[in-house]
This record gives structure tokens, sequence and C-alpha cells, in this order.
């Protein structure tokens, strides 16, 4: 059975925006995709910037440091589609956003 711990609420991380947590002695990345939660490893591969705190287009975040690009909905980088960090699931409940990591 898959744990989910309780992250925060979803007007914390409005649609078209992502946002950085600690869950669980992790570092998330979350990502509002018109309506849609999706949970990444905050730290690019590149040189461990936050990739919560870069710009989101679409279902891409691109990383403020150097401009690595991800998808959000895979954790892939978008050059190298089968290389990229870890991927959450992520559930919604009466507006608080849920991570199983």
């Amino acid at each position: 059975m898959t744990d989910f711990v309780e992250v925060t609420t979803l007007d914390k991380v409005p649609a078209g925006k992502g946002s950085a947590f600690s869950v669980a002695g992790k570092e998330i990345a979350l990502f509002n995709v018109d309506g849609t939660v999706y949970a990444i490893n905050d730290a690019c591969l590149h040189h461990g910037s936050s990739l919560g705190s870069g710009q989101l287009q679409g279902k891409v975040v691109t990383c403020p440091a150097h401009g690595w690009r991800y998808d959000v909905t895979t954790g892939f980088v978008s050059h190298v589609p089968d290389y990229g960090v870890a991927c959450y699931a992520v559930k919604v409940t009466d507006g608080k956003i849920f991570v199983s990591v």
C-alpha cells in the first residue's frame, strides 16, 4: 500500500506555477498544470538547482540555473528522454495536496 503525505494546500500551488517543499526528508517540486498537480524531485541533475523555482510552460519546467528542461509529468529531461529525476504520485483531496514518497 502506498503512503501519501500531506504537503500543502492547492491554493499554495496555483495553475501554471511550481513550488518546492520538503516532504519526509526529500526535496520535492510540485507543479500545477491546468489544475492537475505533479511532483518531481526538486534538484536539477545538472547542478542541483531548485526546479520548483523554475519557469513552467505547459508541462515543461526550465531550470533557473542553466536552462535544462524537464517534463513535470514524467521527470524526464527534454533533450534526453530516458534520463530524469524521480516522479511521485500525487492526489488532491478537499483542497489538500498529498504526495507518495
